[in-house]
């Protein structure tokens, strides 16, 4: 079965074309397209072995992108013709308490409606994507591979937040957790590396532009860092994280800003960026930090301080770890942040290994002698898992509706 993984930003489109055949993984294809509905746009694009051809190509609009890409894969052989793609899956966002994986009905789609206000950057591009691919594709499959989803093991107690309980069973405010595919990556890969019975307990931490941290146990998430939203958790590279809310009424009150204008600032003017004065990107922020910036140097110290605290209490809630895995940009690329993360640790059997570090690459481990932990960097592959998810839905559910439930319809209720 071939399975376009279609990743969506507002003037973006990334994709990545499998082969999935029981126990067979190929990848056919991938590339994207950038600065949708603007100018200066490119396309990348790969197929196979061959090189990563380039071009510079304008798109009014999504639509027009995911045509165009249709077409160059047919040209270049990854596809017979667009009959010959089984499913178009999407790695999307944030869809309450549907399942984990689910064909994309009006159902589906009106969820993910009701949600936009917890993901007012993540849902609508994916819910216009899914439309445009419902045109362009008719007939085909589309499978919505939901973030939240791996995290349906979380136990009670840190599922739901100290509220009047209605709050959660009505309106489903509760904690969801985000990063599954990436985080679901991590704990099957280590586990390949090390043995089931070596990799129980795994502490898999994604540091990019949106980061979190989950904690796991046999396969199954115990704990994560993000809640109801993206915006939760870590600092993010332009979000704030955790926040006090009551700063809501203060801000409103002092700085005469409304909710909307304290939101905006929250979720796309805060974050490494605001804190640093920088791009948020973490190579600016080093740069900047390293020039002396004050600023900067204070958003480095709070990013280490907030991981380092994750880790901490995610230890306490494993008992300990097996393997501690970085991933993600700022994560696979920064060894001078894995040592700040680990220093001080061996207190918690903790040791790095300074050479080790510096020069881990890809797959790598770089735990001393005697750490009682793995300490590996890892590149995640979350189009893998979600191409894998796609195919075990599609197989099992071939010729039968989708049961998800409508929006209107127990949006709080645990299925």
């Amino acid at each position: 079965m071939k399975i376009l993984v279609s990743n969506i930003g507002s003037t973006s489109f990334k994709f990545r074309l499998f082969e999935i055949s029981g126990r067979s993984e190929q990848e056919l294809a991938q590339g994207g397209a950038d600065r949708i509905g603007g100018k200066g746009g490119v396309l990348k694009m790969s197929v196979g072995a061959s090189a990563e051809t380039s071009r510079s190509r304008e798109f009014p609009d999504h639509g027009s992108a995911i045509t165009f890409v249709l077409d160059q894969l047919v040209a270049g052989g990854a596809l017979k013709s667009s009959k010959d793609l089984g499913a178009v899956a999407f790695k999307a966002v944030m869809g309450g308490d549907l399942p984990a994986v689910a064909l994309v009905t009006d159902e589906v789609l009106a969820t993910m409606e009701y949600f936009i206000p917890a993901a007012p950057m993540h849902n609508p591009p994916y819910i216009a994507a899914m439309k445009m691919f419902r045109k362009v594709l008719s007939g085909t499959s589309l499978v919505a591979a939901f973030e939240p989803g791996f995290h349906r093991s979380l136990p009670d107690r840190r599922r739901y937040y100290a509220v009047p309980p209605e709050w959660a069973e009505k309106y489903g405010v509760r904690k969801y957790g985000f990063h599954g595919a990436s985080h679901c990556y991590i704990a099957t890969r280590t586990v390949e590396l090390m043995g089931r019975q070596k990799a129980r307990r795994i502490i898999s931490i994604h540091l990019g532009g949106s980061s979190s941290i989950c904690a796991i146990r046999d396969g199954a998430s115990m704990a994560v860092s993000m809640g109801l939203s993206p915006q939760t958790g870590l600092p993010q590279a332009n979000r704030a994280g955790d926040f006090d809310i009551f700063a809501l009424p203060l801000l409103k009150a002092q700085a005469g800003m409304d909710t909307d204008a304290v939101l905006k600032a929250l979720g796309s003017g805060s974050g490494l960026a605001a804190l640093s004065g920088t791009s948020g990107d973490m190579r600016d922020i080093k740069q900047a930090a390293d020039a002396g910036s004050k600023q900067a140097r204070l958003a480095m110290d709070l990013f280490i301080t907030a991981i380092r605290d994750y880790i901490g209490a995610y230890l306490l809630e494993l008992g300990g770890a097996d393997a501690i895995v970085f991933t993600g940009g700022i994560g696979q690329h920064n060894p001078w942040l894995r040592e700040a993360v680990c220093c001080e640790m061996e207190f918690a059997g903790i040791k790095l290994d300074a050479a080790k570090n510096e020069s881990a690459k890809g797959e790598a481990r770089f735990d001393a002698d005697g750490s009682t932990a793995a300490l590996w960097v890892m590149p995640t592959n979350e189009e893998l898992i979600v191409a894998r998810q796609a195919a075990e839905l599609l197989t099992k559910k071939t010729g039968s509706k989708n049961k998800a439930k409508p929006a209107k319809a127990g949006i709080g209720e645990r299925q």
